[in-house]
């Protein structure tokens, strides 16, 4: 499972020009990708260190508080596109991105997870077009990946 996360000072997702999900003031907007071996395991083990990530500014200017600590929100946006193969081609493909069936329950169970930190966790629809806005912090943009964190700690 891959995760882009970018600090935000604001955000919105619109389909159709109906907006679905937003965030006024701090927080974070997840891109959220899920491959054919993601399992909740993965949603948990990317949740909990997204929730924890110190990557808000304190009162030093010291990039030292979590999403929870400052009271921000929280936006995920499913995107399959986080698992394009590039290397042959011009036109990527998506082959390593899982199917929907996969996809959706373990997007929807992450975004849940993550209401066990904030209960300011909204969401895009699933497979939809959506126009997403938002305002980067910093900016402020680390990728994560659930396979990196299943690995042994040294």
């Amino acid at each position: 499972m891959l995760a882009v996360v970018q600090r935000i000072n604001g955000g919105e997702v619109a389909i159709e020009g109906k907006s679905i999900a937003k965030c006024e003031g701090l927080g974070l907007l997840i891109l959220l990708g899920v491959t054919h071996e993601d399992t909740e395991e993965d949603a948990r083990l990317l949740g909990d260190k997204i929730a924890k990530l110190r990557i808000f500014s304190d009162e030093n200017g010291k990039m030292n508080l979590s999403v929870t600590d400052v009271d921000g929100g929280i936006i995920v946006v499913s995107n399959f596109t986080l698992y394009a193969s590039y290397r042959k081609g011009n036109r990527p493909d998506y082959m390593n991105s899982a199917h929907p069936s996969h996809a959706e329950p373990l997007y929807e169970y992450f975004a849940e997870h993550l209401k066990n930190y904030t209960q300011k966790v909204e969401t895009g629809e699933f497979g939809a077009d959506m126009k997403v806005r938002i305002t980067n912090d910093g900016p402020v943009t680390i990728q994560l990946d659930s396979a990196v964190l299943r690995q042994p700690k040294k």
